[in-house]
């Protein structure tokens, strides 16, 4: 671990278990963990995914979205691929993380949405609202979590750089593209990372 990967654990440790918006992740641990880097913690709140038996709690609407719907992320494709069953339904270019915070890999399952999200910025706590300027875009679909840092999907204001590895573990889409995909999932869909 370099120093500033320490600096990075250091921001990244609040002292309770709730995630702190702005915070950011440690080094990417060992792959043999579902952890990784993430991006800049951008929730206001962090809720943990649902558990199987409140999937059956779920509007009908909603519960067709969680079991007819998937999510496979080709991080060599930079595309996120949405299936209906085993059909393509539609794919989305994407950006992906930048080397030393890999967007993880693995099977996981949507746990948050939310529109016009605000975010904090990790070092001076400014608080950017919902906007052109914010980083997050319109939408938040959250699929990853340690319980302190977040990886999901999310809108960008420089959507030039969707179909590069430049975020910090998060998947970067165009607006309108993650403004469709967030009403196309709900939560407990599965995301596959490959």
């Amino acid at each position: 671990m370099t120093s500033t990967d320490g600096a990075r654990a250091e921001l990244a440790s609040p002292a309770s278990a709730t995630p702190n918006p702005g915070s950011i992740a440690p080094a990417p641990p060992s792959r043999n963990r579902q952890a990784s880097a993430s991006d800049v913690n951008l929730l206001p709140l962090l809720a943990p995914p649902p558990a199987p038996e409140l999937l059956d709690q779920l509007p009908l609407d909603a519960k067709s979205r969680v079991s007819n719907r998937r999510l496979v992320i080709r991080l060599a494709d930079r595309r996120v691929y949405v299936y209906e069953g085993q059909h393509l339904f539609v794919s989305y270019p994407i950006a992906i993380g930048r080397e030393g915070w890999e967007t993880p890999k693995g099977e996981f399952k949507v746990f948050q949405r939310i529109q016009d999200p605000s975010w904090q910025h990790p070092w001076t706590g400014e608080i950017v609202p919902p906007g052109p300027d914010n980083p997050l875009g319109r939408r938040w679909i959250g699929f990853w979590s340690d319980g302190v840092n977040a990886i999901g999907f999310h809108g960008t204001p420089n959507e030039s750089l969707v179909g590069q590895a430049v975020s910090h573990g998060c998947i970067r889409m165009k607006n309108k593209d993650v403004e469709n995909l967030f009403a196309m999932v709900g939560d407990g869909t599965t995301v596959t990372v490959e």
